[in-house]
């Protein structure tokens, strides 16, 4: 991973393959950011006119590249542009700030060293430049798949990556100050998970099957000190857990559900993380149209969002008990698979008539909720790219949160603002919970198509321990980056969800839960 540092040195004397500055839009053309005094300072104090020159406006995301001015060590200026200006007396926003650093960061990619003089005035300024650039710093190289699904060595046929930025240096950072020494410290926490995260999720289904995740979860579990307990398909069958085991059914690849737990002598909140982790979703019987199945990789996104949020927690010591639990299967149709119309009893006792082997994830979370219930946690969130209908409700950038407590869905969403991620708060109107109903069974896994996120959202809160407080995240939008990428996010695997968890457990740890 891209090392970080924290330097206060003048961004004229530092030595690096490039020194990069910010450029706001400005009434008269750009506007060098503060933070790159020194380096307007060599260009005479001509650095935004010649960036005018060069057809830079300082909007945000763009990038300009130039030859330093005498008097810099680094040969090679990089502006990105910051968009408008604050007010004045306002600070840069820390979304902002990441956004900016993540485009340099990617702009330099096979550089040994970005030097990033951008507008930091305190501790989480830094926070900000460095989770940004280390984000967008982020390359993913293909991996190939070895006999029964285990991972292989790297595809000999595969895209050669370049290699990410070796280091950033973040400029106006105080590497013998607490607080920076902090927030450096929980950047590189935070990136090192958010980019686990991104790995399991760009990871080939023929290279990522429930065995060899749970094998994953367990390397990290040894590694952090984290408790680990993984159900086989026989333990699931022991246990009753129909619903995951009824998905995983028709594939040759069996389902696992692991329990990750993370507690610290000084906690007084627990939380309960629970992950959607369909390594493969064909759709099952109900077999998904041509040009929706080459992404399907990716529906496990919301079990990489939970196994490295749970380890991100260990790395910060946060005083606050985490348990993740992840629900694995792949969705396959074949003669041994779940047909429409079959009724599965669910590990909660509750009898589910399945009307479309597609809307699988659901079946695998109910099992997970009732068993996370069973802990009595101080609160429950699932993670899930769960509905085609949330992307179209919200778009490909924002996640939906739901919740049986508005106080909780408030603070998620909260959680969401403060990390950095779009959600959107949605509700779970009482009128839909009739469309699930069965004339078979306790309940189905279709409702109503018009609303279909929120008659998921109704259908978990079903499995939801009685007087437990409990939020539902929908990533099926962010998940996944289909288009090029933007800001700190990559194409392919995003890593959706991860900060806002571990936010979620910071403010559980100072007693905000």
């Amino acid at each position: 991973m891209t090392a970080l540092t924290l330097s206060t040195s003048s961004p004229a004397a530092v030595r690096a393959d490039a020194v990069v500055v910010g450029v706001t839009k400005g009434a008269k053309g750009p506007a060098v950011a503060p933070g790159a005094e020194a380096v307007d300072q060599a260009f005479g104090g001509k650095l935004a006119a010649v960036l005018d020159t060069l057809g830079a406006t300082g909007s945000e995301g763009e990038v300009t590249k130039l030859p330093a001015a005498s008097g810099l060590k680094a040969p090679v200026v990089l502006a990105v542009g910051l968009g408008d200006a604050p007010a004045k007396g306002e600070r840069y926003g820390a979304e902002a700030l990441r956004r900016a650093a993540g485009v340099a960061a990617r702009a330099l990619s096979g550089s040994k060293k970005g030097a990033f003089a951008l507008p930091v005035q305190d501790a989480d300024g830094a926070a900000a430049v460095a989770e940004g650039a280390l984000l967008g710093a982020y390359t993913f190289k293909v991996a190939g798949a070895g006999k029964n699904g285990r991972r292989g060595k790297a595809a000999a046929d595969g895209k050669a990556a370049s290699a990410p930025l070796a280091e950033v240096t973040v400029l106006g950072g105080k590497p013998r100050d607490k607080a920076f020494k902090a927030a450096a410290d929980r950047a590189t926490a935070l990136a090192a998970e958010v980019n686990r995260a991104r790995d399991l999720v760009n990871t080939p289904s023929n290279a990522l099957n429930p065995a060899s995740f749970a094998a994953a979860v367990r390397q990290a579990a040894d590694e952090h000190g984290l408790a680990v307990e993984v159900l086989d398909e026989k333990a699931l069958a022991k246990g009753g857990y129909g619903g995951i085991l009824g998905v995983g059914q028709g594939s040759d690849a069996p389902p696992r559900l692991v329990r990750l737990g993370y507690t610290h002598p000084a906690a007084t909140a627990t939380l309960a993380l629970v992950g959607k982790g369909i390594t493969y979703d064909s759709g099952g019987i109900s077999l998904k149209p041509p040009g929706h199945n080459e992404t399907m990789k990716c529906d496990m996104s919301g079990a990489a969002a939970v196994f490295a949020a749970v380890v991100a927690v260990a790395k910060l010591g946060l005083p606050v008990n985490v348990t993740g639990w992840l629900a694995l299967a792949e969705n396959m149709p074949s003669g041994s698979a779940t047909r429409p119309g079959d009724v599965l009893t669910m590990y909660s006792g509750k009898t589910v008539e399945v009307l479309n082997t597609d809307a699988e994830g659901r079946l695998v979370l109910a099992d997970t909720l009732t068993r996370a219930s069973e802990e009595k946690p101080d609160a429950i969130v699932d993670v899930a790219t769960l509905t085609g209908a949330m992307v179209l409700a919200l778009g490909n950038r924002t996640f939906g949160i739901m919740a049986n407590d508005e106080a909780f869905r408030t603070a998620l969403h909260e959680a969401a603002a403060e990390a950095g991620e779009q959600a959107w708060p949605m509700p779970l109107p009482a009128e839909l919970r009739k469309s699930i109903d069965s004339p078979i069974a306790d309940l189905a896994n279709m409702g109503e198509r018009m609303g279909g996120g929120l008659v998921a959202g109704i259908f978990l809160k079903e499995f939801v321990g009685e007087g437990l407080t409990w939020g539902h995240l929908d990533i099926a939008g962010p998940a996944f980056n289909e288009s090029g990428p933007f800001g700190y996010t990559p194409k392919g695997g995003t890593g959706a969800a991860v900060r806002t968890l571990v936010r979620l457990a910071e403010r559980a740890a100072a007693g905000g839960l």
